[in-house]
């Protein structure tokens, strides 16, 4: 196992931003882009590791929001930290809660110490500071953890979102010192340290990554004002949140356009929260890296299938006798086992197995996605691959 973290751009696109890297980290490499299935809970819903591993994942995400409440970040300190307890042996990140928190709307509240919240499974007050959420997120012991930050909503006013940016910044301030004094607790009459990228983990273990978020809404002077303060402290990385909040496309590629120009070459760029192909393609374009969503095994749950051209809506009727597989071509486990007729029945008796083969089938399918997006760049053909692409995908 490696002890730390290292980025390497392996090719970068003559068209646009569009480049591929290897992104090193304690619990292995990625190959960039790359995308990041969700387990919220520890677990990617309705999958085992292993075969979410089958699946082509390199890393996974999982939330500590969710965590914090159930189990607890000391049982999962006990535990030996995230990837023993969910057995998972590749890279983990965790994302700092905030989001969960922020969408709570009417159940927190926002002060410049930190944000309190109402649990959504019992009401229980808590309060998550940048301080404590370090502390938290250090148990967990993912490989990359994120600042707790302010994500502002979609269509707030340019007052809020130059508050917010300011707070984040703040935040971030105060997470870095978090995190080192999770690793060495100091005095309190000694001076704090200025920096906090990278930590020990507990017991002993690899080290952490501190990634920073860039907020400001939809104002690009607040964005890169945002950016400017993010980064003192993006060593390994830094992330863009408060996008793919209901924003049109257009809107998305404008901010990123804003951001490109400026953002850091040496460190993997993640774009938070993004997984359909239209808005993956146009972020790669702009230089992205890092991606993540709960899209994939959600709209499996609705008996959803994502291809080449758009979902498939295996409830109707006009697949109850196909038998064809859910993606021609396709090698993932359902494809090559099940059709298109047997899945829809299984998802109108509600049976789980057909959802869990709707969520093998779309974590893979988007995992062959990113490896020809990273064959295109590497290529010089990205560009192509995407106009090809989107000219028969559906995107609704």
């Amino acid at each position: 196992m490696q002890k730390s973290f290292d980025f390497k751009t392996l090719h970068k696109s003559g068209e646009c931003f569009a480049r591929t890297g290897d992104f090193s980290t304690p619990h292995g490499s990625i190959q960039t882009p790359v995308f990041m299935p969700v387990g919220t809970q520890a677990s990617v819903k309705g999958l085992s590791p292993e075969e979410v591993r089958d699946c082509g994942a390199q890393i996974v995400l999982a939330n500590t929001y969710h965590l914090f409440l159930r189990p607890g970040a000391d049982i999962v300190a006990q535990a030996g930290g995230l990837h023993r307890f969910m057995n998972w042996h590749g890279p983990l990140l965790t994302d700092s809660g905030g989001f969960q928190v922020f969408s709570l709307s009417e159940m927190r509240k926002v002060t410049t110490d930190g944000v309190t919240f109402q649990s959504h499974l019992d009401g229980t007050r808590f309060t998550f500071t940048p301080e404590n959420n370090m502390e938290i997120q250090h148990k967990l012991g993912a490989d990359i953890i994120m600042q707790l930050d302010v994500c502002s909503p979609y269509g707030v006013t340019r007052e809020q979102a130059a508050k917010d940016v300011d707070l984040t910044a703040k935040w971030l301030e105060r997470c870095a010192v978090g995190l080192l004094r999770c690793v060495a607790p100091r005095n309190d009459s000694a001076p704090p340290p200025v920096i906090a990228s990278e930590a020990k983990q507990p017991h002993g273990g690899p080290v952490q990554a501190l990634f920073p978020i860039i907020q400001g809404s939809f104002f690009p002077d607040l964005r890169l004002e945002s950016l400017k303060r993010a980064l003192p402290h993006a060593k390994h990385g830094i992330a863009i949140g408060g996008l793919s909040i209901g924003e049109s496309i257009q809107e998305f590629c404008h901010m990123l356009d804003v951001l490109a120009p400026h953002l850091p070459t040496d460190i993997p760029r993640y774009v938070m929260g993004i997984g359909t192909p239209d808005f993956i393609l146009e972020a790669v374009t702009r230089g992205i890296d890092m991606f993540d969503c709960v899209y994939q095994t959600r709209v499996a749950r609705t008996g959803m299938a994502m291809t080449d051209t758009g979902n498939l809506n295996l409830r109707n009727a006009r697949y109850k006798d196909d038998f064809s597989p859910l993606q021609t071509g396709c090698t993932c486990y359902a494809c090559k086992n099940y059709t298109r007729a047997y899945i829809r029945h299984l998802v109108i008796s509600n049976e789980m197995f057909g959802l869990r083969l709707l969520s093998i089938h779309n974590i893979h399918w988007t995992m062959e996605f990113m490896r020809k997006i990273r064959e295109a760049v590497k290529n010089d053909t990205f560009l192509q691959f995407k106009r090809d692409f989107l000219l028969t995908f559906d995107a609704k």
